[in-house]
């Protein structure tokens, strides 16, 4: 069993394939599917083990609950600015170019790429599922983009 499954034959890959926001071939290539069960360790392990999707969240959940600050993305989002919010940045500071991070969309949806593949690609990640959460591995900070235009900054629990 492989831990990546095809994005072409997932029927995610035109988020990452549109003309704008443009993403390059050569972060194309660092965009990964996760498999079914390697996605599911990874959401179960950094997101939930009690809920399958984040619009199931419950208030106890640590998404909920462990919110350092707001701020919209979604203004961002839409103008000709490529970067990541500030605030974002400011909050994952600690995170390397070369750290490994995990789009968790929910429980079978599940990207992997690097920090710099994400900074560079965030506008396209946008397009997928509503209320993802982005971890970074063995990183305390972590973000949701909440489908009504607010990034909540997040720290994992020990």
């Amino acid at each position: 069993m492989s831990q990546y499954r095809s994005l072409s034959l997932s029927g995610k890959e035109w988020v990452f394939k549109r003309e704008e926001p443009f993403v390059s071939a050569d972060d194309r290539e660092q965009i990964k599917l996760l498999g079914e069960v390697a996605g599911a360790n990874i959401w179960r392990d950094y997101v939930s083990d009690s809920f399958l999707y984040p619009d199931l969240f419950s208030g106890d959940v640590w998404v909920k609950k462990n919110i350092v600050d707001t701020c919209e993305w979604e203004q961002a989002w839409e103008s000709d600015e490529e970067s990541v919010p500030d605030m974002m940045l400011s909050h994952l500071e600690n995170w390397g170019d070369d750290t490994r991070v995990y789009f968790c969309c929910h429980a079978d949806l599940v990207l992997e790429t690097t920090w710099a593949v994400f900074k560079r690609a965030w506008k396209a990640f946008l397009f997928l599922e509503s209320d993802a959460v982005l971890v970074g591995k063995k990183k305390k900070q972590a973000i949701q983009f909440c489908e009504d235009g607010r990034l909540t900054l997040l720290m994992r629990p020990s």
